[in-house]
């Protein structure tokens, strides 16, 4: 009898696509749960069938469902389908085309304003709301409800991406989706049927981002080395040219045009209402 159960097998081969077969971490439980996020990758291409009736709410249900600091519920989500409104943030996204070509597009907000609201409502000043910690916690709601939602997209057999040039003109942004100040689109997420799924994305391996009890870097070059191999050999089966990590890296964050306009993220802030002090 084969030692690998099928679950242990599957378990090894979902592993070795996310870390490569020379950095597959030790041994431990595992469910289905758990299979299907580790076969999540980032989908460019979309079919044109729409999602079931229904699938929004449901994805605003997990959503909801995602650890929120001290209940504040800091979040909002803007569902675009309109082809003239999708054209336009594709256009402020440099014209990332499965923006028009998803059936189901969500913007993610980092939402001071109901806060806002409310305390204008009860007569109260909240004192807190204008510094950066609370942008910050409203920020890290967005990306918690927003991974939620995405877990269960692809639990339904959805494919999705998330679209952080949507910062490229958060002022732009707003104005297309009628935010009221305190409130700043952070990122999109596209979410439909797959085209071309396409293979899971080596990650750095668990040696590079798992530290016990104190941060160590004593092996980081020689890991960085063995992750450029195995991204660059990744990189050309997808036809996506001979890049690194390194590489790409640099080429991201390495000049302040390769920021496409989110240099000047913090005014544009200040401008939509979030003072960050």
């Amino acid at each position: 009898m084969d030692s690998l159960t099928p679950t242990a097998a599957g378990k090894t081969e979902a592993l070795a696509a996310r870390y490569g077969r020379d950095a597959i971490p030790p041994a431990g439980p595992w469910n289905e749960t758990i299979a299907g996020m580790l076969g999540h990758r980032s989908v460019r291409a979309y079919r044109p069938d729409p999602v079931p009736e229904g699938t929004l709410e449901t994805l605003v249900a997990a959503a909801s469902s995602a650890a929120t600091s001290s209940n504040l519920q800091t979040w909002s989500v803007v569902a675009v389908r309109d082809p003239a409104t999708l054209a336009a943030l594709a256009e402020v996204a440099s014209g990332q085309k499965h923006i028009r070509q998803c059936p189901l597009f969500l913007v993610w907000v980092a939402d001071l304003s109901r806060n806002a609201r409310l305390g204008e409502a009860e007569g109260v000043t909240l004192e807190g709301l204008p510094y950066f910690e609370s942008f910050l916690v409203a920020a890290v709601d967005a990306a918690l409800a927003a991974q939620n939602a995405v877990v269960a997209a692809e639990s339904l057999g959805l494919s999705t991406v998330y679209i952080g040039a949507l910062r490229n003109d958060v002022e732009r942004v707003a104005g297309l989706l009628g935010l009221p100040p305190g409130a700043v689109g952070v990122f999109g997420l596209c979410v439909g049927y797959a085209a071309n799924p396409g293979e899971v994305k080596p990650r750095l391996p668990q040696a590079t981002v798992l530290h016990h009890e104190r941060y160590g870097t004593d092996a980081e070059a020689a890991q960085r080395a063995a992750y450029d191999d195995l991204l660059r050999d990744f990189s050309a089966r997808n036809e996506m040219g001979p890049e690194t990590w390194t590489r790409r890296v640099i080429n991201r964050i390495g000049t302040l045009k390769a920021m496409a306009g989110r240099d000047r993220l913090a005014a544009a802030m200040r401008a939509l209402g979030f003072p960050l002090r």
